[in-house]
């Protein structure tokens, strides 16, 4: 039997002890103490597991995306800017529907929409699989009932209609000539104040990301053992606190540390980072510069495939490339290796092949 007593507060505390199991809630309303009561009751006598009332109040699937930001912020792990993104679509698409409605039928109907607006197979498939994580966490961690198998068979049934699947594995790497084309373009712009002719250079000497040449600091740089430490390394299992020191090499046909000197004569502020720039203005310009260039389909990110690869045909294996690239899952890097044939040349030389 169920015991509600008011408070001092004014509010009513309900206490439920039934078969071993001992809850309790508070409420504005005494209906409410009462309702709730008799719902906790029938669900233990039917050997359910009572949800806390804030938690069963949840209709739709829009409250459970804002449950996952919340529950994730709180552990220190918010959405970035791109997962973000996702949820937020998907709480203007599918935020109004009760969670009874996110069903198998329902989400093969968003995805065909969501493709006729658009989003490719890989972009698609990102939103199903932020779908199916909201759902999860929610029966995981707060004991939601909700199904994941529509979830699943509405992946399955995508996929057979070609709407979802893997991206192409990029291999654009640029010719010598076009890189001599946008050195030259760039040193004869007196107007740019950015150095990306080194930018460019120094990009392929690390095969770092844009956003981390124009984020180490002259206190990540040790000039004596030739090491760079990059802060906050993108990977997609820790968004923080992934540190990386890295070898600073001169095999791609570019020197990074006398890159990174260049930049030291050229301090004049009290900027710490060796490159004071804005990395999306960075990788404008390098857009820019092409398109006038007439050099296409050639992005900024196709200089790090271009410095991974200089790393093999140089003679570096997977686990030694990894060591500059950052790459966790060796698979992952399998698809940098697109050497060259003429490099074969110089490796069977310095192996004793040739």
């Amino acid at each position: 039997m169920a015991s509600i007593r008011k408070q001092k507060s004014g509010r009513w505390r309900a206490q439920v002890r039934r078969k071993g199991r001992a809850l309790s809630e508070t409420f504005v309303r005494h209906e409410d103490a009462k309702g709730w009561s008799l719902d906790t009751e029938r669900q233990i006598d039917r050997g359910e597991t009572p949800l806390p009332t804030r938690i069963a109040r949840l209709r739709t699937f829009g409250e459970l995306i804002d449950l996952h930001i919340e529950d994730m912020k709180e552990v220190g792990r918010a959405p970035g800017r791109s997962k973000d993104a996702t949820l937020q679509m998907l709480k203007r698409d599918l935020g109004k529907l009760k969670l009874v409605e996110i069903d198998r039928e329902r989400l093969i109907q968003f995805g065909r929409a969501r493709a006729t607006a658009g989003a490719g197979p890989v972009t698609l498939s990102m939103d199903i699989g932020a779908i199916r994580l909201v759902m999860s966490h929610a029966a995981a961690v707060h004991g939601v009932p909700v199904k994941i198998e529509p979830i699943d068979l509405a992946r399955i049934a995508l996929k057979r209609l070609g709407l979802i699947g893997k991206s192409n594995e990029r291999d654009r790497r640029p010719t010598d000539e076009e890189l001599e084309t946008l050195f030259r373009h760039f040193d004869a712009n007196d107007r740019l104040t950015m150095p990306m002719s080194r930018i460019i250079r120094f990009a392929i000497a690390t095969a770092m990301r844009q956003e981390e040449i124009c984020r180490v600091t002259w206190s990540d740089y040790n000039a004596r053992t030739k090491m760079l430490t990059i802060r906050d390394r993108k990977d997609p299992r820790e968004k923080k606190g992934n540190d990386q020191r890295i070898p600073l090499l001169a095999v791609s046909g570019f020197d990074a540390v006398g890159l990174i000197e260049e930049q030291r004569a050229i301090r004049t502020n009290e900027d710490d980072r060796i490159f004071p720039y804005v990395h999306k203005s960075a990788g404008t310009s390098f857009t820019r510069a092409c398109r006038d260039l007439e050099i296409e389909d050639l992005h900024f990110h196709d200089l790090r495939h271009e410095g991974t690869s200089r790393l093999f045909e140089a003679g570096f294996r997977i686990e030694q490339v990894a060591l500059v690239t950052g790459h966790k899952d060796w698979k992952m890097l399998r698809r940098y290796t697109h050497l060259r044939p003429e490099s074969l040349h110089d490796i069977a030389l310095r192996t004793g092949a040739g």
